[in-house]
């Protein structure tokens, strides 16, 4: 039967300590759950219990992965999760590790939806545009749409004037082209940008006639 060997602190968190089973590492686990598994050094460890604790193992260390990706830039759920199933992190594992960042308010697709559209809204984006990148970074599109609409509306932005600004700053470098190659590419220009609707012919001929 599989014996515990060694308990020690694990010197990059405090609040964990190493677990060596038959002499090899084996997880890396908050203090209390060492104490309330009742873990000694010398105690054999029957399958279940080494189940449970390559279980709590497994989701410890994605929580770790998860906590290193995090300090490095802000995620939304769903591309965090993405993130850490790539690394080959169990998925229950990640699941449980996604749990306790939520609870902790250290991943929140509202709020990350809310300040990643601020730091872009001024950039030359239109709503398609935000919309579509917020859902590559897997924000639900329902709560992405919200988000688009009411940071426009507060930050007074009007998407067809933004879309006006764009063309005019496209529109001289595509002016010595024939007039319908100039057209499509400022229009498709705009459509990248996220920029569109029944206002998008009007806004690309006023720019490429400098009106």
């Amino acid at each position: 039967m599989p014996t515990v060997t060694n308990i020690a602190p694990d010197p990059r968190q405090p609040d964990h300590r190493l677990i060596e089973v038959d002499r090899g590492r084996f997880a890396s686990l908050p203090v209390e759950t060492v104490v309330d598994l009742g873990l000694t050094v010398g105690q054999d460890v029957d399958a279940r219990t080494l189940a449970r604790l390559s279980k709590l193992g497994d989701a410890a260390a994605a929580h770790r992965a998860g906590l290193r990706a995090l300090a490095r830039r802000p995620f939304a759920v769903r591309e965090l999760r993405r993130k850490l199933l790539q690394r080959q992190h169990p998925a229950a594992a990640v699941d449980a590790a996604i749990d306790r960042l939520s609870a902790a308010g250290l991943v929140d697709d509202a709020r990350y939806a809310q300040e990643w559209v601020a730091a872009k809204l001024t950039r030359g984006r239109g709503p398609a545009r935000l919309l579509r990148d917020l859902q590559a970074q897997g924000v639900e599109r329902r709560l992405a749409e919200d988000t688009v609409r009411d940071a426009m509306k507060e930050e007074g932005v009007d998407p067809i004037e933004a879309a006006r600004a764009a063309a005019q700053q496209r529109a001289p470098a595509l002016r010595a082209l024939p007039p319908d190659v100039g057209r499509r590419r400022l229009a498709a220009f705009l459509l990248r940008r996220g920029f569109g609707g029944p206002h998008l012919a009007d806004v690309v001929r006023e720019a490429l006639s400098g009106s």
